[in-house]
This record gives structure tokens, sequence and C-alpha cells, in this order.
């Protein structure tokens, strides 16, 4: 037998020691960089393995009006979830699910017999109501979850329904103001986990953990109300009146853009737009309808002829036929036989078509087309709302003279209702074109404290101020001796222009008797607060002239918009010059301190309803000074003299 030298057998030890020595050291490398490097990613991943997560949705954030008023918030409506494993009778579940639910019994079992570790029952067991949540807790079902979320509610019913927009089955913004900052309103879902065993089965020895979620900001806006449920009040009125095929309506501070209040027509209800056309709720009309703006796109061009040196209302005349002639096209002027020689003051009073038309050449197109594109048109006034349309222009190489004098008159040309808006806003403010928005502040759903603000956004500087006090005195002249007395508001001073657009059928040609008519407002004239813009489309049963049918609209929307914001009764400007049939108010005379015996040749043409006994007046309503229709009542009390 050959022997081993002890050497060799050392040398071999050595090597089966160094061998054993770096397994050892190998090993514990491995395992300490398993237990202190990999541990807390291993220990999650098995966490992972074992928790079944139900999700929580987050508060979606208010929406508020300019005053603190919720115009949208949330209310609770909780989502079923399930957890197939832990599920004990699945038929006995399935049948309760299927009559709490109203759903199928078959849908109801491949729900509860998934191969899933958390089941979402959808659309069925979204959005439950008190009553189907009471149902299944009483049944209290093994691996049948309530999982609290919310749905959004509308305290004001229907209105603002085109700006606000509305959410989806998973609150997430759709249209409106839901969608253009659903980043922002919507928050971080938040969770609810448990453990399990890989047969489901729920670990009692591990606590549940809660992962609240966090809430979306709140969201102030604009909008005003009080001007808003004006507006929507007015376009009720002209709906029942008219029956028109569309209506719309913008008021805003020309100082800064903000949107006091917009709505249009037809309208449908956030909580069920599937029920309403895509067209009606997809298309929000103030910032997403396009057409030929008639005589109120009138403004630009005297902006520009003003700013230009081109005319002076006063001096320079105008004789109107009642056409004009351009390029051996006849253009008319709405008024057959023409206004014949007027002042250009007159002109603008007037909407006197051929007199603009002289502007405009005047002007010539260069000069022209560059105030048009000043004041913002073809080209999105930035609104933050989705859907914005840009309007259509001429190209400047393809305008000849006949482009040119129907643009100086608001023809051929096709433009946003809110640009139109914000270009007169800029002609009457002082000259300041600004950005219109709608979105005021952000603000901490738990404290309220305001987290980010927007401020007004000048885009330019259009005309000078001289030139913006001119248009308010042309403006206010046409409401109180032009064509737009319909919209004088008795107590203010109101400035404004009409506007009636023939609108393109689809043959490419003008339809007769189906007209856009409008009218856009301003007051106090001398320094205003407020712009107002109404367009009804096609008006039946009625003259389809922007001084009849939109003027009123305007000045109705005007009285009690300016009283509502707190605005300062005027002190002077141009007093109503009245046509039949209209007739002058009466100013209601002072009768306290009156004997009842003396007040009939005081109220000649107003009526008198009296209340207490006395022979002497002690109050009176309406006050002494103020307007009345003839034929008003007059309330007095009577008492005696102290």
């Amino acid at each position: 037998m050959k022997r081993v030298s002890h050497v060799t057998v050392r040398k071999r030890l050595v090597t089966v020691f160094l061998f054993g020595l770096a397994l050892f050291l190998v090993m514990s490398i491995r395992l300490g960089y398993v237990q202190f490097i990999l541990g807390d990613e291993l220990y999650q991943k098995a966490e992972e393995l074992w928790q079944r997560d139900i999700t929580l949705e987050p508060e979606r954030g208010k929406i508020l009006d300019r005053n603190g008023k919720i115009l949208v918030d949330n209310v609770s409506a909780p989502s079923v979830n399930v957890v197939p494993r832990q599920v004990e009778n699945p038929q006995k579940t399935a049948e309760a699910l299927a009559n709490i639910l109203n759903m199928s019994y078959d849908k109801a079992y491949d729900y509860v017999t998934k191969v899933a570790a958390v089941v979402r029952i959808h659309p069925e067991g979204r959005k439950l109501s008190e009553n189907q949540v009471l149902q299944i807790q009483e049944l209290n079902m093994p691996g049948v979850y309530i999982a609290e979320d919310s749905k959004r509610n509308y305290p004001y019913d229907d209105m603002l329904a085109h700006i606000l927009g509305f959410t989806g089955i998973d609150n997430q913004g759709l249209a409106g103001i839901e969608l253009f900052y659903d980043d922002k309103l919507n928050g971080k879902q938040g969770s609810l986990s448990f453990f399990s065993d890989a047969k489901g089965k729920k670990l009692t020895d591990h606590a549940e953990i809660y992962k609240p979620p966090e809430d979306g900001m709140d969201l102030k806006l604009t909008i005003d109300v009080n001007v808003q449920k004006i507006i929507e009040r007015e376009l009720d009125l002209a709906e029942d009146k008219y029956n028109p095929d569309g209506a719309l309506a913008i008021a805003l501070d020309p100082d800064t853009g903000e949107v006091l209040g917009m709505d249009s027509r037809p309208k449908f209800h956030p909580s069920n737009y599937q029920e309403a056309k895509p067209e009606v709720y997809n298309r929000n009309l103030p910032v997403w309808s396009t057409y030929e703006p008639g005589s109120t796109f009138k403004i630009i061009t005297l902006a520009a002829a003003l700013e230009e040196g081109k005319v002076d209302l006063e001096e320079d005349h105008f004789h109107d036929p009642g056409y004009i002639e351009v390029e051996g096209a006849t253009l008319h002027c709405w008024r057959r036989g023409g206004h014949g020689s007027q002042t250009y003051l007159e002109v603008v009073q007037n909407s006197c078509n051929p007199g603009f038309v002289s502007l405009g050449e005047k002007l010539g197109k260069k000069k022209l087309f560059s105030y048009i594109e000043k004041f913002g048109f073809g080209q999105k006034t930035g609104i933050d709302l989705q859907g914005e349309g840009k309007g259509i222009l001429f190209k400047e190489e393809n305008v000849g003279p006949v482009e040119l004098a129907t643009t100086s008159f608001g023809q051929g040309v096709s433009v946003t209702p809110i640009q139109q808006v914000m270009a007169v806003a800029a002609a009457v403010n002082g000259g300041y074109l600004y950005q219109p928005y709608i979105a005021s502040e952000w603000l901490h759903p738990v404290t309220g404290e305001v987290v980010s603000q927007k401020e007004p956004v000048l885009k330019e500087r259009v005309i000078s101020a001289e030139t913006s006090e001119k248009i308010r005195k042309a403006l206010e002249s046409v409401v109180a001796q032009g064509t737009g007395r319909g919209a004088y508001v008795e107590g203010y001073r109101v400035g404004g222009k009409t506007g009636t657009a023939q609108k393109v059928g689809p043959d490419g040609q003008y339809m007769s008797d189906n007209h856009i008519v409008s009218f856009i407002g301003f007051a106090p004239a001398d320094d205003p607060e407020l712009v107002v813009y109404v367009a009804i489309d096609n008006p039946k049963n009625t003259v389809q002239f922007g001084g009849v049918v939109a003027a009123p609209i305007v000045g109705n929307i005007m009285s009690d918009s300016l009283r509502s914001l707190g605005v300062k009764e005027r002190t002077e400007g141009l007093e109503k010059e009245y046509q039949w049939p209209d007739e002058p108010l009466i100013e209601v005379p002072d009768l306290v301190g009156l004997n009842k015996d003396e007040l009939s040749k005081y109220l000649l043409n107003l009526s008198v309803d009296q209340d207490g006994q006395g022979n002497y007046v002690i109050d009176q309503s309406p006050e002494p000074g103020k307007k009345v229709e003839q034929g008003s009542t007059i309330r007095i009390l009577l008492g005696e003299k102290n």
C-alpha cells in the first residue's frame, strides 16, 4: 500500500480548510448582503405576495364661485370590492350581489370566482346608493368589502354645465373646467391593506395598513353666482319667447379678463351628460362657435379709424343713399333708402354699412387687418377651457376692395364670441387687451388657505386712452340715441353695439330669414366695470335684428348685474331718446308729508296703493326721484303728522 507523506496530508488538510473557509466567507458575505442590503427589498416583495390592497379614492377638489359659494362638491358613493379566495359560498354571494347591484347572476358569479387577488365590480358595483351599501353590510358576506368613494354633486343643478364640465365613473375630468384642471382637482389614491396566506385566508396576526388618500385642491372661479343666475334667467326667457336654434351669453370684467358669467343653449345636466347629444355637451358655444360677427365687429373698424386719425366723428360727414358701389359690387345698408347725410357719429349710431365701408377704405387693407390681428382675431384668446376656436380671417394677399369693404362691417370673416368680447373690452377699457380666464385661486382642501392665485395677463396695448374714450362716448350714444336703445338701463350709463349676422347654408350661400342677432354692451360707459355679450341664433316669430332681440336681453342682464355687483349709479351721461311706441319713464314725486287729498294732482300717470290710517303720507315706495313706467303703482303709508 502506497503511503502518503505527512507533508501531503498537511497540504490536503490546509487545502480543504482554505476551501471551507472560502466557502464560509462567501456564504457569510452572501447572507450578510441578503440580510443587510437586500433584506428590506425582499421583505417588501414578500409582503406584496401576502398583501391585498383595497383602493380608496380621494375626494376630488370642490369648485367655488368668486365669493366662496360651492358650485361643485362631492357626496359619498361607495364601491364594492371582492377578494375571491375569501368568499366561502360563491353561489350564495353571487346571488346576493346580483340582486342588490341589479346585475345578472352569471356576471356576479364570474366576479366572485375570478382568479385574482382583489376584484372591483365594474360598473354595477361603483357609485352605490346608501340603501345598496346597507344591504351589503347587513349580509356580512366574507370576501366582500365596501370601499369609500364619491361622486360629483351640483348644488345649483344644471347651472354652468358647459363651463364646469363633468367627470367619468373614475372621477376623471372629461370636459370643461373638470378636464382642463384635472391634474389639480384629482387627488392621489389611498389604500386599505391586509395580509393573507397563499390560499387567500386573512392573516389575523398582521394589522391592517391604512394609507389615506390625498384629496384634490379646491378651485375658486372668477364666476359670480348672482350674475350667472341673471344670465341663465334671461336665456331661459329668450328660449321661451323666440325658440332659437341656439343662444349664448358672456359677462366679464374688462379691466382684468375675469369671466363673471357664461352660458349657452341648448344645455345639459353634468350628472346625466350621457343623456344629451354629444354636439350639446361637447360644444361650449361662447368659446367654440365661429360665425360672422356682423355689426358688433364695426367697433374694431371704428377703433382703427380713430387711432389712425382717419375720421372726426362730429366734424366729418358721409352721405348714405342706401348702398355703396365697390369694384362693381353693390353693398346695401340695412335701411332701404339709406340714412342720407350724417356725421360719422350718426354713422355709428345708425350702424350704417356704407359709412363703415368708407372707413375701411380710408384705412386700407394693411392697416385695417393689422388692427384686427392686434385685437386678437384669428388666434385663440387662451381662455382656460377646452375646445376654443380661432375663427377665420382673409389672408391679406387675398383681400381685394370687396373683401376689405365687407370686413369693415363684419361680413366675410369668422370669429368666436369670446374673441369679440375681449376685443371690445380692450376698445373701451383704455386700450388693453387681456387674456380671459375662469380659474382664480387654488385652495388647500383642509385649511382653505390660498396655495396659488391667478393674476390678469395683459397681452398688448392696442389703442390709446384717448381713442378708447372716443369709442365709449360713441357707443354710449348708440344706446341712448341709436339702434341700441333696447339696452338702455335707467340709472346707469350704458354703451354698446348691435349685430345682425347672416348665416351661410350648406350650399355655401347666405340663408334668408336666418340670422344670428347679437348685442355687446358695457357699463358704466365712462369707466366700464362690466361687458356683456348676447347672441341669439335664428329667433322665431320676430324681426331678426340685434337691436330688437338681443339688446333688451343685455339691458336686463346689465341692470340686475350692475346692482348685484354694487356698481354705483350714474350722476351724468346721455338721456335716452324715446321713439314710438316707447314711452318716456316718469320720475316718482316726493309725496311724504302731503295730505292724501292732494295726491291726485301729483299722480296723473301713476297708480297708488295705500295702507295705514291717517290723513298724511308718512312713507312711500319707490323713493322720490326713481324713474318708472307710466301707469306704475306707487305704494304709500298713511298716518298723522308728529
